[in-house]
């Protein structure tokens, strides 16, 4: 421990809720208690975290064959109904509103012919779904030029330009992009292939390992193409996401504060706000604190303290440590510390974060979803260009909806972008957009698209909606390599002139953490760069 067992730990936390992205939503109707994510969601192929994170986790007393035997009885529920992934063609975009259903169950052809598509296209949708009728559009070039080529071009070019396909079947995969939070123009033609999406069947490409994919930088798309490359494992999910995790922390840290001491008690158990920030406590928690300014007292090489001003209840407040960990978004450092040195902010201005937003809603049964035979709509041309039915899980004292008849939480995704530019331009795009939209709008179009989604099956909006929570996220996902607009080194091997590699270095007695040091999105890239940074200042402090 840095300052050893009389070691005191302050953490300064801008969020009304301690978690940070791992938020918690909980919507409550007639007594009972629903639970969503609001922010990080799940455990991503958990046999692939680093002994550090995965050591964590076990002490946390998060345990995988525990989590799996759970959920067992539970998990296939949705299935069991018949349900399946759809998709929404809307109006505006394809022509006309229309749900299909049966996605990964009925033929290719079948499905097609249901869609509101030209005759043209619905060839085309089977085409790109069917091994058989892929052509191959480099027939002289070797599996690794031809992959080299895919790095160098977008998935939305890929398919309309060298497959040639009808722009609306294009359209349709636009969701290849949600990983990077943009369409599929910002999304290379590779990490698509890796992550599974069709048309590739006609070059063949030899398998890319697995090893290769979990080295990725960002490893996003490799964790994704699990199934591709042979590697991972069941992606864990908690009834609140991460907030588990968060709250398991909680009770380490602070335990008169959370009572729970198990992944499953913790989730129904009621956090003792009263106790986060008490006097004399060895780690204490203050919410609502804003960081404006972090600066050595004296040279950063001699200095002996740090002085922190941060905001709180309108008023600046000042604080000194023996050494601080900037856990923030990194673009932001710069701005707290400038006397770090400009090629090191230079790279921590780097990222761009993406924005996004989960939208939880409350319905009052889910008879339409499965009246509709859909637990999950795919909808590119709509506000939220994806609708769900919360996970079917089951987890100490929780369990989620098994009855269509009963209340369920219906999550629904939003990555604000703008077609045609950069990544980084499209994240700042969507964020200006994200900040200058209502919550009156947010609603409309919830209860809208809802509406033309499912209301052919009964769905009511005005009747069927409980309660509604909107999470913005304006800084979001943290920015991960792409070879479309950065240097490719940096998204498919991991030199040291990274970007989030020379932001991350220590000052003095700062350190650096936050995902985006790994230029990661992962849980597991959060917990190795805390684990770095706190080890990098107990090697300071002594």
């Amino acid at each position: 421990m840095v300052g050893g067992r009389e070691a005191r730990i302050l953490i300064l936390d801008n969020h009304d809720d301690f978690g940070g992205h791992a938020k918690r939503n909980e919507l409550w109707h007639d007594g009972q208690m629903y639970l969503m994510n609001g922010g990080t969601l799940n455990v991503e192929a958990p046999s692939q975290y680093s002994p550090i994170a995965a050591g964590l986790l076990w002490e946390l007393g998060i345990d995988r064959t525990r989590y799996y035997e759970a959920i067992a009885d539970v998990k296939s529920r949705y299935t069991d109904l018949g349900l399946a992934p759809g998709f929404f063609f809307d109006q505006k975009t394809f022509g006309a509103d229309r749900l299909v259903s049966g996605y990964g169950r009925r033929p290719w052809a079948e499905l097609a012919a249901d869609t509101p598509l030209s005759e043209r296209a619905q060839h085309d949708l089977v085409r790109l779904n069917n091994a058989k009728q892929q052509n191959d559009p480099w027939p002289n070039l070797s599996s690794e030029k031809k992959k080299a080529k895919l790095s160098r071009i977008s998935y939305r070019d890929y398919l309309l330009e060298h497959l040639e396909l009808d722009p609306h079947v294009v359209k349709m995969y636009d969701g290849a992009g949600y990983l990077f939070c943009t369409g599929n123009d910002a999304v290379p033609a590779l990490y698509a292939w890796e992550m599974g999406y069709p048309g590739f069947d006609g070059l063949g490409l030899e398998p890319t390992s697995p090893e290769r994919l979990i080295a990725e930088p960002g490893g996003q798309h490799g964790r994704e193409s699990a199934g591709r490359a042979g590697a991972g494992d069941p992606t864990m999910y908690f009834p609140d996401g991460n907030a588990t995790i968060a709250r398991l922390l909680l009770s380490k840290l602070i335990p008169d504060a959370m009572p729970a001491r198990t992944m499953e008690d913790v989730v129904t158990a009621k956090a003792e706000y009263a106790k986060l920030d008490v006097a004399g406590t060895p780690t204490r928690i203050r919410l609502d604190s804003t960081v404006v300014a972090v600066r050595h007292q004296g040279d950063p090489g001699s200095a002996r303290e740090v002085e922190v001003t941060y905001v709180n209840n309108a008023a600046a407040r000042r604080v000194r440590a023996r050494g601080v960990v900037m856990a923030c978004w990194n673009s932001v450092v710069p701005y707290l510390c400038p006397e770090l040195p400009k090629a090191q902010q230079e790279a921590l201005s780097y990222g761009v974060k993406a924005p996004l937003v989960y939208t939880n809603v409350l319905v009052s049964n889910w008879k339409s979803f499965v009246e509709s035979g859909v637990s999950s709509v795919s909808a590119p041309g709509c506000y939220h260009q994806s609708t769900s039915l919360g996970r079917s899980l089951e987890l100490g004292g929780y369990r989620s909806s098994q009855d269509p008849a009963e209340p369920i939480v219906v999550r629904m995704v939003c990555y604000p972008k703008q077609a045609g530019l950069s990544r980084r331009e499209q994240h700042r795009a969507g964020r200006r957009d994200l900040l200058a939209t209502s919550f009156e709008t947010f609603e409309r179009e919830i209860r809208e698209q809802l509406a033309r989604t499912l209301s052919p099956k009964g769905f009511d909006a005005a009747r069927d909606v409980l309660a509604i929570t909107v999470n913005r996220w304006p800084h979001g996902y943290t920015y991960t390599y792409n070879t479309l607009f950065d240097n490719p080194e940096w998204a498919l091997a991991t030199p040291d002139d990274r970007p989030a590699v020379v932001g991350r270095q220590p000052f003095g007695r700062i350190a650096i953490a936050n995902a985006d040091a790994a230029a990661s999105p992962h849980t597991d890239a959060a917990i190795n760069e805390a684990y770095r940074a706190v080890n990098e200042l107990r090697d300071k402090l002594g």
